[in-house]
């Protein structure tokens, strides 16, 4: 039996850099849950999933942008030529997604990609906070999500 090196698809990231990247992410979520909850000028919190295939909890790091009261707005910015995993793992299962807060414990919250008019709207709030974001989508070939997240 050979094994062979499996490819990965442009635009995504490697192996190194996944494993590099859940390395930041173990210590950015000690951070958050310590209290400390900004990184790079922008809050963060930690998204907590459900693998969409391997159906196994994920944490994930994650800055967020105030929208209204008992709601946060998050980026799909990461990824390379596709949508971060956590996006999949929302949309495969919406109703066991949860957020921790800098400092608190996780509560339940419902996930709302947002489109047309709205996501505009918001996108603009977003890009005007955070400049360095418009400059990522605009060197992208797709366009970010946006999702809402609403504490239930």
């Amino acid at each position: 039996m050979s094994t062979q090196k499996q490819q990965r698809k442009p635009g995504t990231p490697s192996a190194f850099s996944r494993w590099m990247q859940q390395k930041m992410n173990t210590r950015m979520n000690r951070k958050i849950r310590g209290g400390h909850g900004t990184f790079m000028g922008m809050d963060v919190l930690i998204l907590n999933t459900i693998g969409r295939r391997s159906g196994q909890p994920r944490q994930t790091p994650l800055a967020w942008f105030p929208d209204g009261e008992n709601s946060w707005v998050l980026v799909g910015s990461g990824g390379g030529s596709q949508n971060p995993d956590w996006h999949a793992n929302i949309m495969a299962h919406p109703d066991q997604v949860t957020i921790e807060l800098p400092g608190g414990d996780a509560f339940p919250v419902t996930p709302q990609q947002l489109s047309g008019a709205d996501r505009e709207q918001v996108w603009q709030r977003i890009a005007a906070a955070q400049p360095r974001i418009a400059k990522y989508q605009s060197k992208s070939e797709r366009e970010y999500p946006l999702v809402r997240l609403t504490a239930r």
